[in-house]
């Protein structure tokens, strides 16, 4: 079977669009090749900052001959339904169709449609064009003289040479000819810019990537990863040091290279009085360099970093070394420069004194300093949601409310409300975004506040995303809490809810964030009672406390399902009013355990019966009676069923008032015996009316009775 080979070569690919672009090749390719009537064994992608290429194999050579037959309409039929029929067929006149019979139906017109299969070269020359100029690059340019012209060749940089060769292996491949914008395809291709700029002739895939191997381009991504990464540890370890690894700038760096060739810098140690993150960070952002720390050490860092050019210079890389080294000590000076700004005195102190007093700021502290600017430079968090100022007033009303609840100590709470936004005010932080929180953390202690205050600066904003661990400090638990729910009720106060895939304001995420706050913590809190309060902050919000909770079921059904629980269990729990998400867990929990005995599983069973037949019989009007009458009982198993749903009842009822929802659970299943005793010796549809209603009644309080704990109609089996 043919094999194909695929090379788009152009100047460089932005690192970040390499992988998405590689695939999308692919799948186009592949998918047209398929659509046109061949198959294919196997197929992958490579790229490098270069190139994007394709490996084909076990390509069929031809498409297969196609003869299919398209039902007509009869040929009594109007006009216009022969006219479509002959458009859907492809024929000219209906002179070109067959007519056939049918003994019932009568006679009726049938296009027999044959179409001859076509060689992959012809299939490949047409696809490869068209898909070329469709190709979904995130943004692209036109280049040259023929730019201008319409229809002009886009890419995301200039296209410089295709290679399309396809053949067995047992053969002389050929060159599938065809030509985009004056670049016509061969079996030339070109190696490192630098090291082998010459021309490669290529056959196939496996001689390609040797060839390209020699010519100093590694055209695995991954491969390429796998050197650069080895190679750092062995350079950190030969220099008494740990890489500290970074798997997003891995990925980054072996898109910025075709020829890893590893090499170590370094600078001032004085510099190391910078904070670690920000000394990662300088140097990750600015020259896509790994830092190293001292071996059996976690957090300090050495003044030695990792870099990865993409030649072997003559003199072993001590100049591309020396160079990023300036570079980075560049980098360093500055931020140094802001590590030690935000440690100063602002220079506009007088005209903070009233943001200060309104949050009982003390002017002496760095970061008391940076939230009273916050407030007096009135930086805006949402038009319609007023300032940063006025959210933290909201964020410190609504926590402190969570404080008694999570078990936090109030004024704690209300010191870490209002320092929690300050560190946005930061040189750092407005140099290195990623950095809020973390940097709050450290200007907190050090300036004295207390250990709980100043993680909270940090950990309010957790958890990021499902990987993220959630707060377990009660300070910033309700401080994380209250930052949440303040977002969510004034986003849903403005009617600015996600939409479909649009969520622009990571609004599922905070309500997730809350669901696994409140469910690892194991904390109790009625949320609608907490939706009114951060309402209150808003007008026109109160309304959308329905909405808004049915939003959290939403975000706790997909947490619940990620854990295991199964879908029909938490929709048989929960209920439009169910506003206890711990407690919905339990019942979950409970219900799931239940079910797993053989106790449960028969109660499911009699308990769906009888739920089953009391909805068909109320769909028909049946009469029910409006309570059970024991004098009606003839049966023995009416009497049992009826004195074990009345026991069960009251001890369920009483253990769900004690919250013990495994105790309800078990209170029910002991009417596993009795309804099955009933289904066995009773007629339900009784001749005699009152019988029957009476009967009906009985089933209608085994309902009842389940229903404290869940919706058995619900659970699937």
């Amino acid at each position: 079977m043919p094999d194909l080979l695929l090379e788009l070569r152009s100047e460089e690919i932005p690192a970040r669009m390499q992988r998405k672009a590689a695939g999308d090749l692919r799948k186009m390719l592949t998918d047209g090749l398929v659509e046109a009537g061949l198959t294919y064994e196997a197929a992958r992608e490579y790229w490098t900052p270069r190139r994007l290429t394709l490996d084909i194999r076990g390509l069929t050579a031809r498409s297969k001959d196609i003869r299919e037959e398209i039902k007509g309409p009869s040929t009594t039929a109007p006009e216009q339904a022969v006219q479509g029929f002959l458009r859907k067929a492809g024929l000219s006149s209906i002179a070109d169709a067959h007519v056939h019979s049918d003994p019932k139906k009568g006679d009726f017109y049938v296009a027999h449609i044959s179409k001859p299969g076509r060689a992959a070269e012809e299939i490949i020359a047409e696809l490869v064009p068209g898909m070329v100029k469709n190709f979904p690059w995130p943004k692209s340019m036109r280049w040259g003289p023929a730019s201008a012209k319409p229809g002009a060749l886009r890419w995301v940089r200039p296209l410089q040479s295709i290679v399309c060769t396809f053949g067995p292996e047992t053969e002389e491949p050929v060159v599938v000819d065809f030509e985009i914008d004056g670049i016509r395809a061969g079996n030339i291709t070109y190696g490192h810019r630098f090291h082998a700029p010459g021309a490669i002739t290529v056959r196939r895939f496996d001689d390609y990537v040797s060839k390209l191997e020699a010519a100093k381009v590694v055209l695995d991504a991954d491969r390429r990863k796998e050197i650069i990464l080895a190679d750092a540890r062995n350079v950190a370890f030969a220099n008494g040091l740990d890489l500290v690894e970074d798997e997003g700038l891995l990925e980054e760096v072996s898109g910025l290279v075709e020829w890893p060739v590893v090499l170590m810098g370094e600078f001032e140690q004085d510099f190391l009085t910078i904070p670690s993150e920000v000394i990662r960070l300088t140097i990750r952002a600015n020259q896509k360099c790994f830092v190293t720390r001292p071996q059996a050490t976690s957090e300090e860092l050495s003044n030695r970093f990792i870099l990865t050019a993409n030649i072997e210079a003559k003199d072993g890389g001590r100049e591309i070394a020396y160079g990023n080294g300036k570079v980075v000590r560049s980098r360093l000076s500055d931020a140094l420069y802001f590590w030690r700004t935000d440690q100063g005195d602002l220079p506009d102190l007088e005209q903070l004194k009233e943001s200060a007093a309104k949050f009982d700021l003390n002017l002496k502290k760095p970061l008391d300093q940076r939230m009273a600017r916050l407030d007096h430079l009135n930086v805006t968090f949402h038009a319609k949601l007023g300032t940063q100022g006025q959210r933290v007033a909201r964020i410190k009303r609504l926590a402190e409310e969570l404080a008694p609840i999570v078990g936090a100590d109030s004024a704690l709470v209300a010191r870490a409300s209002v320092l929690a936004k300050a560190d946005l005010q930061t040189e750092v932080v407005g140099e290195f975004p990623e950095l809020q929180g973390a940097m709050g953390r450290k200007y907190a202690l050090l300036q004295g506040e207390h250990p709980s205050v100043a993680a909270a600066a940090e950990e309010h904003y957790k958890p990021q995303g499902p990987s993220d661990r959630v707060p377990t400090d009660p300070v910033s638990v309700a401080v994380a809490l209250a930052d949440k729910l303040d977002m969510l009720t004034g986003f849903w106060a403005i009617d600015e809810k996600p939409t479909g895939s649009k969520d622009p304001f990571a609004l599922r995420r905070a309500a997730l964030g809350v669901v696994r706050i409140l469910i690892e913590n194991r904390i109790r809190l009625a949320l609608t009672s907490v939706f009114a309060k951060a309402f209150a902050n808003f007008k026109g919000g109160a309304g959308q406390s329905s909405d808004l909770l049915a939003f959290f079921h939403d975000r706790l059904k997909v947490y619940l399902r990620d854990q295991g629980a199964r879908h029909d269990l938490i929709d048989a729990v929960i209920t439009p009013r169910s506003d206890d998400l711990l407690q919905i867990v339990r019942r979950v929990e409970a219900l799931g355990s239940l079910l797993d005995t053989e106790e449960g599983k028969n109660l499911f069973a009699g308990t769906k019966r009888a739920a089953n037949i009391l909805a068909a019989e109320e769909k028909k009007k049946t009469a029910v009676a409006e309570t059970v009458e024991p004098a009606l009982f003839r049966e023995e198993a009416e009497k049992k069923l009826y004195a074990a749903v009345n026991h069960a009842e009251k001890e369920a009822g009483q253990a769900i008032q004690n919250e013990d929802f495994s105790a309800a659970m078990l209170a029910l299943s002991v009417l596993r015996e009795p309804v099955d005793s009933f289904f066995e010796g009773v007629l339900v549809n009784d001749e005699d009316q009152a019988m029957r209603a009476n009967r009906l009644a009985l089933l209608a309080r085994i309902r009842a009775a389940t229903d404290q704990v869940a919706d058995f109609s619900k659970i699937v089996g």
